[in-house]
């Protein structure tokens, strides 16, 4: 477990397969499952988020993600494997700024887990979010 974390812009769809295509063959694993979060068109005082900048605290990504994967493993033992991959920079509307892929022996736990380590991230990851929205004014989010 382990490597990048940080991506700059969208999250691409090749690395999505390759998460997949990496953990595929692995004989004692029973289940894979994956989060992809994307920039919603939300609504804020009749403007229209057109997409989000996200920045970081980059010298301590590392260190949460790594407390991150201990935390889960802790809570669940079988599992195996915990990739966290956030965007930093501009991701539009429409596209993944998240993607966390866990896998383990069994279902409901890798599953349980998976939507364990989206909630801590939004927790605990030092980055932030700013709303741009269509008339180039912008928002940060908590």
């Amino acid at each position: 477990m382990g490597g990048q974390v940080l991506i700059q812009g969208p999250i691409p769809s090749d690395l999505i397969a390759q998460e997949t295509k990496e953990h595929q063959g692995e004989k004692h694993l029973g289940a894979h499952a994956l989060f992809l979060g994307q920039v919603r068109a939300d609504r804020a005082d009749n403007l229209v988020v057109k997409g989000i900048e996200y920045s970081a605290y980059e010298a301590m990504v590392g260190q949460v993600v790594d407390e991150i994967r201990q935390s889960l493993k802790q809570n669940y033992p079988e599992l195996d494997v915990v990739n966290i991959f956030h965007s930093v920079g501009r991701v539009g509307v429409g596209e993944i700024s998240l993607l966390v892929f866990v896998s383990g022996a069994h279902r409901k736990q890798t599953l349980a887990a998976c939507s364990d380590c989206v909630e801590e991230i939004k927790a605990k990851l030092p980055v932030w979010k700013k709303e741009v929205f269509t008339d180039g004014s912008y928002r940060w989010l908590e």
